[in-house]
């Protein structure tokens, strides 16, 4: 089963093209991660393969299924991207790799902290995840399918308020003051 080849093929069709620049990155112990990278007008995709390649299991669990348990990958939107050399492949790459690192289950309103800028220079050291607009990739049974999540970039102060006040009232607050999450420039919301 080739899942990385249908999560690309399903991404790069979501977007309507038929190639994307890339980067990887590995980290000691892991699979390659790669990041595409989907110019969309003024709008870059970056989306990730490679944390779909295994099933995400409960880190408690003594034995990891191969087959079964939920899959995910990550898609990154910034209003004019943030260039080659800036480090996105491995903040992102970090990100995507925690599952298999931390046993963390990416899903809906997931908080993840890197504890560093997510990209050079980014006031941006967390980031907090929702469903994305791509639909799911279907897997052969008794595989689940792939869903894609979208990763919203926030600050120290923006996940503090998450763990305080969950996800949806920092949307609402970010709604409220007009912020724009696709720009990567943007300073934090007023909490």
């Amino acid at each position: 089963m080739d899942v990385l080849g249908e999560v690309r093929a399903a991404a790069l069709g979501h977007f309507g093209v038929s190639a994307a620049d890339s980067a990887s990155v590995t980290f000691l112990g892991l699979e390659p991660i790669e990041i595409l990278r989907i110019p969309d007008g003024e709008l870059v995709h970056y989306v990730t393969l490679g944390g779909a390649r295994h099933p995400m299991t409960d880190p408690t669990a003594t034995l990891a299924d191969p087959e079964r348990g939920p899959r995910a990958e990550l898609v990154l939107t910034l209003r004019g991207g943030v260039g080659g050399q800036a480090g996105l492949t491995r903040g992102l790459g970090i990100l995507v790799a925690s599952p298999a690192v931390e046993g963390v289950v990416l899903q809906p309103d997931a908080l993840l902290d890197l504890g560093e800028p997510l990209w050079h220079n980014a006031p941006f050291t967390a980031a907090l995840l929702d469903a994305a607009d791509l639909p799911e990739v279907p897997l052969p049974e008794p595989a689940e399918p792939v869903r894609f999540l979208s990763v919203t970039p926030i600050t120290a102060t923006e996940a503090a308020w998450v763990r305080v006040r969950g996800a949806s009232a920092l949307r609402d607050a970010w709604a409220e003051a007009g912020i724009d999450v696709h720009d990567p420039g943007r300073g934090a919301a007023s909490l």
